[in-house]
């Protein structure tokens, strides 16, 4: 079945994440269409990926990829960048998880929700065998969800600061293999990759190959169809 084109009646979409540099493996070439289009996007990450850098101390990480971070998502148009502060590498799906995420949510107010694949395992397209998904995605993406109907619920967490917010429409859960809907990014692959090299500090601990050339190797993953157009794919669900 061919992948229907994302919806578009809703103006404000909040993007959770894991990890900083999580949303540009692929997502931000998203973001970049919808700020194109003039929808406002913000970003809320559950950590600071401080265990992501070998080498370099926790304490020492997390700034630099606080900061990596900001300076992505300024580069394709979002602004608003929120860190919950939860441990990197041991986030747990259950209720606290569900409350920092639906206090997010309570306070970006967003008709759409977006997060990142969070199944077991994962593959690009035509790959074998498949990769672990992290635990931290594992976690992420299924609190997430479920806290779309907590901060609707002004008995779920009564002590959240936050008025409840009942306005979300849609989740979309990004999907490489076999989505029911896709955004068109052709026009927005060179701000993907601009964006994915702001993480630059952790991707050279990542590898040689020289910042550009892993995030456009990266970026390149994103589907393209035989017109050489490039889409990211989404599993949509009503809010």
């Amino acid at each position: 079945m061919t992948p229907a084109p994302m919806p578009d009646d809703w103006q404000r979409a909040l993007v959770i994440a894991a990890h900083p540099d999580d949303i540009e493996y692929g997502l931000a070439a998203a973001v970049a269409a919808w700020t194109s289009a003039g929808k406002e996007v913000h970003y809320l990450l559950a950590t600071r990926g401080e265990a992501g850098m070998a080498g370099v101390k926790p304490e020492d990480a997390a700034p630099i990829r606080e900061e990596e971070e900001r300076r992505s998502a300024a580069v394709v148009g979002v602004s608003e960048v929120e860190f919950l502060d939860e441990k990197d590498g041991v986030l747990q799906a259950g209720p606290e998880l569900r409350k920092a995420i639906a206090g997010g949510i309570r306070r970006h107010r967003p008709e759409l929700v977006v997060t990142g694949y969070f199944g077991a395992t994962w593959s690009p397209p035509g790959q074998s065998p498949a990769f672990l998904n992290s635990p931290d995605h594992r976690a992420l993406g299924q609190s997430a969800l479920d806290a779309v109907a907590d901060a609707a619920n002004e008995w779920i967490f009564p002590d959240l600061p936050e008025e409840r917010w009942s306005g979300v429409q849609y989740v979309a859960v990004s999907e490489m293999l076999e989505p029911m809907h896709q955004v068109d990014v052709t026009d927005q692959i060179e701000k993907a990759v601009a964006s994915l090299s702001e993480h630059r500090r952790y991707l050279e601990l990542l590898s040689d190959t020289p910042v550009e050339e892993q995030a456009r190797q990266i970026v390149g993953m994103i589907a393209a169809d035989e017109d050489g157009r490039h889409e990211v794919g989404f599993k949509l669900y009503w809010g």
